[in-house]
């Protein structure tokens, strides 16, 4: 049986548009604003981590 990914985007987002999804089961990050863009395989862990530190604060 193949599983359906499910996308996900932060409750914290509410209506923004400038946000990414993360995927379920865990390992993919797609732009919200492109849903039927490129999807990019990550370590999500790795990915929060940086959030969290500022890594892509403007």
């Amino acid at each position: 049986m193949i599983k359906q990914t499910q996308w996900r985007k932060s409750s914290y987002s509410g209506q923004e548009t400038h946000c990414v999804e993360l995927s379920s089961p865990p390992g993919l990050i797609r732009d919200s604003k492109d849903c039927d863009g490129p999807v990019l395989r990550a370590d999500v862990a790795a990915f929060v981590r940086a959030v969290k530190a500022g890594r892509f604060d403007r």
